[in-house]
């Protein structure tokens, strides 16, 4: 039916192909760049993640920059806010802080919150990922506070709770290797965190080595929301691979958002309304919405669109290699437009 696209709402909308829900990797390639993690001098960076834009956004196919704490400079050798955790001081080496069992013991006797499941636990790496949301420094080595605060965020579905040797003053000339402190950090993620998104393993700042310890990530079980003229979500274990009524799929890096996927669903419809063929057009009356993984570290919501509903039988496609890069399915949730649309003027 369709005869054309609009550029400026749909154009990663793409067609059927022989293989129709093999993985567009030039809809992924396309996507825009995004912080994987807080700034190394980073104490708070608040979520930010605003869902209402983000659907409007992905209904005009327009995309903006998202909104990070700015950081205010300082002088060198300004002390830092001293940390919460016990100091490794004999001696004040990084190896040495790695090495420091009072911080495994804290890391094994943590609790999983209530309606998160365990991801990882007592690594020397902090979660990496496109899905990055924030970062909060606590008092405590406190999981359920840390979950907490990802239930505050909306969107919020994963949190990475660790311990990190950071400076006592903010290095430089005079100072550029200063005793260390441990800083108790909770980072929050727009999907699941993994053992393999944990690749953050710290830096120098200046001669200082920043290092992690502790690293504990939990992920959320609930699943996505529902949506206003839309049945669902419901549960799949892959991704949708049917045999017809495929019409296209967007991609957005970042927060599993499957609201980007609802309004872009219906953008397409109106759009496909208005310019009929033979008083028929395509209306997309089902969509799977699921977080596409590279070599199981979370990238962002991926949305595949089709003209009739679909159920669980057919989430059979579970990821595909790109080269040595496996991407893999996630989070898959299929979703119903209410009222089905025929497609007919």
């Amino acid at each position: 039916m369709r005869t054309a696209i609009l550029v400026s709402a749909l154009a990663g909308l793409v067609a059927a192909t022989p293989m129709p829900q093999s993985m567009d990797f030039g809809e992924i390639d396309a996507a825009k760049d995004l912080p994987v993690g807080p700034a190394v001098t980073a104490l708070s960076e608040p979520p930010t993640y605003d869902a209402a834009s983000a659907s409007a956004s992905a209904a005009k196919e327009a995309s903006t920059d998202p909104a990070t704490t700015k950081l205010r400079k300082r002088d060198a050798c300004s002390p830092q806010p001293d940390g919460y955790g016990p100091k490794t001081t004999d001696p004040d080496t990084a190896e040495a802080f790695l090495a420091n069992p009072a911080y495994s013991n804290i890391a094994n006797g943590a609790a999983t919150p209530q309606g998160y499941s365990l991801s990882f636990v007592d690594l020397h790496g902090s979660t990496e990922s496109p899905t990055y949301m924030g970062l909060y420094t606590l008092e405590k080595y406190d999981t359920i506070k840390c979950q907490q605060l990802c239930d505050a965020a909306q969107y919020c579905s994963g949190i990475n709770i660790y311990i990190e040797r950071d400076p006592s003053v903010d290095p430089g000339t005079g100072c550029d290797d200063p005793p260390s402190i441990a800083n108790y950090k909770c980072t929050l993620f727009g999907a699941h965190v993994t053992e393999a998104s944990a690749t953050n393993l710290g830096g120098y700042r200046d001669n200082f080595h920043v290092v992690i310890a502790a690293s504990n990530g939990y992920s959320k079980n609930a699943p996505p929301p529902s949506y206003t003229n839309f049945d669902g979500p419901v549960p799949f274990g892959g991704a949708i691979n049917a045999p017809s009524s495929y019409m296209g799929v967007k991609y957005y890096p970042g927060v599993y958002d499957p609201s980007q996927c609802a309004a872009s669903c219906q953008e397409t419809t109106a759009y496909d309304h208005d310019h009929p063929t033979d008083g028929h057009y395509d209306a997309c009356n089902f969509f799977n919405s699921y977080v596409l993984s590279i070599n199981n570290v979370p990238q962002g919501t991926y949305c595949t669109m089709y003209t009739q509903p679909w159920d669980r039988s057919y989430s059979t496609n579970y990821g595909q290699y790109r080269g040595d890069d496996y991407y893999s399915v996630s989070q898959s949730y299929g979703y119903t437009l209410t009222v089905q649309d025929s497609g007919t003027i």
